[in-house]
C-alpha cells in the first residue's frame, strides 16, 4: 500500500467512526427533545455555535493568506478551505433552531415583549421574521464566499494562472471585511440577544477572534496527522510548526485582549444593564468556569507557547491546540448557558451529547471534502519557490 492509499484508508476509518458517532447522537438528541424540548434547544444552540465557528474561522484564514501570502498558507490552506465548505452543513443544522426561538429568546415571546418597554423599543430589529431573514443573508454570503474561494483555488491549482491568483487577492479583502461585519451582527442575534438588555460594542469581534482561534487549533491538530503521509510528510518541517505556534500565540493574545477590553469597559461604566451579564457569569457556580477559562484559554497556552522547543515538536503543539479546542467549548457554554440559568450552575446530559453529535456530523462532511482535495496547492508561488530552492541546493539535481 502506497502513501496515498494509506492516507485515504486512514481518513475513511476516521470518517466512518465520525458518522457512527453522529448517527447515534442524533437518536439521543431526538430522545432528549421528546423528554425536555426547552433543554434540547438550549444545548443545541451552544453546540451549534461552537461548530459553526470552526468553518467560519477557516475561511477567514484563507482570505488572510491570499492577502498576505507566505509559506504558512500553503501548508494550511487546504484544511481551512475544506472546513469553510462545511458551513453548508451548519446552515442545514440551523433549521431546527428556527422552531425553538420562543424557547431561547425573550424577544420571541409576545407576553414578555408586551411587559418590557425595552423589548418593545428593540422590536423593529429583534423580531422573528427579520431574525430569520438576517440569518438567511448571513449563510448565503458565507457559503458563497467559501465556494468561490474553493473554486478559484482549485482552478489556480489546476492552471497556475496568475490572473486567478490576482482575482483571489482582490476578492479576499472585501470578503474578509464582510465576514467580520456579518459575524458581528450574527453574534448579536444568536448570543447577545439571549439577554437583550445587555449590549457590548466589542462582543462581535470577540466572537470573531474566538472563531479564528479554534479554526487555527483544528488546523494544527489535522496537519499533525496529515504530515505522517505524503505529500506533506517531506514538505512540512519543524520550523513550519514553530511558525504555526507563533501564530497560535498571537491569536490567543488577540482573544485575551478583546475579552479584557470588554470587561474593562463594563467595569469602568458600572451600569446595571451592562454589569448584569457578568454578574450572571461570576456567581452561582459559574465563577469556577470563568476561572477555568481564564487559566485554560490564556494563562496555560500562553506560558507553553513561549517555548520554541515545544512549538517545534508538532505532537506537543498539537496537544496545546487540542486543549484549546476543549477549553473553547467550555467558553462557548459559559457565554450561552448563564442566560438561561443565571442564579446557579446547570449541566444536562444533552449539553454533552449535542456537541458530540454535531461534531460527528461535522467531521463526516469535513473528511468527505478533504479526500477530494489536493493537500498541497501545486501551483502556489510559495510552493514553487520552495521546490526551486531545493533543486538548486547542493546535492539536488
Amino acid at each position: 500500500m502506497n502513501q496515498t492509499e494509506a492516507l485515504t484508508t486512514f481518513i475513511d476509518r476516521i470518517q466512518r467512526r465520525a458518522l457512527m458517532v453522529g448517527g447515534a447522537g442524533v437518536v439521543l438528541c431526538i430522545l432528549g427533545a421528546l423528554l425536555n424540548l426547552q433543554q434540547f434547544f438550549q444545548s443545541y444552540l451552544f453546540a451549534w455555535l461552537y461548530w459553526l465557528g470552526l468553518g467560519l474561522g477557516g475561511f477567514a484564514w484563507v482570505m488572510v493568506h491570499h492577502l498576505s501570502g507566505g509559506r504558512w498558507g500553503v501548508i494550511t490552506r487546504r484544511v481551512h478551505e475544506v472546513s469553510a465548505l462545511v458551513t453548508v452543513l451548519m446552515a442545514l443544522l440551523f433549521i431546527p433552531l428556527c422552531f425553538g426561538l420562543a424557547h431561547l429568546y425573550p424577544w420571541a415571546r409576545p407576553a414578555e415583549v408586551a411587559a418590557d418597554p425595552l423589548l418593545q423599543h428593540k422590536q423593529p430589529y429583534l423580531n422573528v421574521p427579520f431574525f430569520l431573514i438576517r440569518a438567511m443573508i448571513f449563510f448565503v454570503l458565507w457559503i458563497g464566499i467559501a465556494f468561490l474561494l474553493d473554486r478559484w483555488s482549485r482552478n489556480w491549482n489546476r492552471t497556475g494562472s496568475l490572473a486567478v491568483g490576482h482575482r483571489l487577492r482582490l476578492f479576499s479583502g472585501p470578503a474578509l471585511v464582510a465576514y467580520a461585519f456579518t459575524m458581528s451582527f450574527a453574534a448579536v442575534d444568536w448570543i447577545m440577544s439571549l439577554e437583550p438588555h445587555w449590549f457590548s460594542t466589542v462582543f462581535g469581534m470577540l466572537i470573531v477572534s474566538q472563531q479564528v482561534l479554534i479554526a487555527w487549533c483544528l488546523m494544527i491538530v489535522a496537519l499533525t496527522q496529515l504530515t505522517k503521509w505524503e505529500p506533506l510528510a517531506n514538505f512540512v518541517t519543524n520550523k513550519d510548526f514553530n511558525d504555526l505556534g507563533n501564530f497560535l500565540m498571537a491569536v490567543v493574545l488577540f482573544w485575551a485582549y478583546l475579552a479584557f477590553v470588554q470587561f474593562l469597559i463594563m467595569w469602568a461604566g458600572n451600569l446595571p444593564d451592562e454589569v448584569l451579564w457578568y454578574i450572571h457569569r461570576v456567581n452561582g457556580g459559574w465563577q469556577w468556569l470563568a476561572i477555568f477559562i481564564l487559566i485554560g484559554h490564556f494563562v496555560i497556552p500562553f506560558a507553553l507557547l513561549l517555548s520554541a522547543r515545544l512549538k517545534r515538536r508538532r505532537e506537543w503543539l498539537s496537544r496545546v491546540a487540542l486543549w484549546l479546542l476543549v477549553v473553547d467549548l467550555v467558553y462557548v457554554y459559559w457565554l450561552v448557558m448563564p442566560a438561561f440559568y443565571p442564579s446557579h450552575f446547570h449541566l444536562h446530559w444533552l449539553d454533552i451529547v449535542t456537541p458530540i453529535t454535531i461534531g460527528g456530523l461535522w467531521f463526516t462532511v469535513f473528511l468527505w471534502w478533504l479526500k477530494r482535495r489536493a493537500l498541497l496547492p501545486v501551483n502556489d508561488a510559495a510552493l514553487n519557490q520552495q521546490v526551486s530552492s531545493l533543486q538548486e541546493a547542493p546535492g539536488h539535481g
